[in-house]
């Protein structure tokens, strides 16, 4: 028995959620008005109303061309929030710290958000040298730094193809094109790791290594350094250990 139909709203508030959750199920291809409308029973009309009503408050995006609707960075921050209590933190703080007294430098979960990534925890080692450049809640997209190149490396190539067209603008203005990044994808599926320099700030070096959570879920560890911490041996000794504790745990 629904109790709360007498409550004033509650019925836009349910199909609001219920649009929600379907934008979450498909946020890599996306939807249209037409795809919600059909998913949920909705009149077209309201389910063009309560996407503009979610867009306007960032908890849905339009792509450029105004077809295609996902989550927008409201829903990605309450998920986030949530994440704080995570079991997921929960499950690898004992490795990020262990990581970042044996290296020295700081370790970062990284988990994928749609076409998106977001730092869930930080870890600091005890070199005096300390390196923020992410920052815990900090989106970037998917193949941007040592963990989003790992990230992208674990999807199915046809996702990697699709997401390398709808998103070459934004990736751009990081200084990255779709040659590279497939490079990139290239070496990390060949090395098991991810190595960066000087890509997001100049002196800055990093190490990533994924995570398979569930099926369709992903994360990733990084560690982070000043550049002169993080020449090619050390990069490959400290990837492979990385690799290999994440693979362990």
């Amino acid at each position: 028995m629904d109790t709360t139909s007498g409550i004033p709203g509650a019925q836009t508030l349910r199909r609001g959620l219920a649009i929600l959750r379907l934008l979450a199920e498909n946020q890599e291809q996306g939807l249209r008005v037409a795809d919600i409308a059909a998913l949920t029973g909705f009149e077209r009309a309201t389910a063009h109303r309560l996407l503009t009503s979610l867009v306007e408050e960032n908890f849905a995006e339009r792509d450029p061309d105004g077809k295609l609707y996902r989550l927008g960075m409201e829903a990605m921050r309450l998920g986030l929030a949530s994440m704080k209590r995570a079991p997921l933190i929960d499950r690898f703080r004992p490795v990020m710290q262990r990581i970042a007294r044996l290296s020295g430098d700081t370790t970062f979960l990284i988990v994928r958000q749609g076409d998106w990534t977001t730092c869930v925890h930080r870890e600091e080692g005890p070199f005096p040298v300390r390196v923020f450049t992410t920052e815990v809640g900090s989106v970037r997209p998917l193949g941007i730094g040592a963990a989003g190149v790992v990230l992208l490396a674990m999807l199915e190539d046809e996702a990697i193809d699709a997401y390398l067209r709808r998103n070459a603008a934004v990736l751009r203005k990081y200084g990255r094109d779709a040659a590279q990044l497939r490079q990139a994808v290239a070496r990390v599926r060949e090395l098991g790791y991810s190595e960066t320099v000087n890509e997001l700030t100049e002196g800055v070096s990093g190490i990533g290594a994924g995570i398979p959570i569930a099926q369709g879920t992903f994360a990733a560890i990084s560690i982070g350094a000043i550049a002169s911490r993080m020449d090619s041996e050390r990069r490959a000794q400290l990837g492979v250990q990385l690799r290999d504790a994440l693979l362990a745990s």
